[in-house]
């Protein structure tokens, strides 16, 4: 499986897994998710926008999809 990156946009972070990773980004902050924004805004982007811990973010996303493929 793909890492989780900066660059990577909303959507093609929520079409890798929607039902895990939708929560995490939630729990941080990001309640966004189904906005037109979302498909063109990277992550890096939107955790500048809403005062969010990219580092922290992508952590535990990648965490949460290698404790999934284990």
């Amino acid at each position: 499986m793909k890492s989780i990156d900066k660059d990577m946009t909303i959507a093609e972070v929520l079409k890798i897994d929607m039902g895990g990773i939708a929560p995490i980004l939630m729990e941080k902050g990001l309640h966004c998710l189904a906005c037109p924004v979302s498909s063109r805004e990277t992550l890096e982007q939107a955790c500048e926008v809403h005062g969010i811990e990219l580092e922290e973010l992508l952590s535990d996303i990648n965490a949460y999809l290698s404790d999934k493929q284990e």
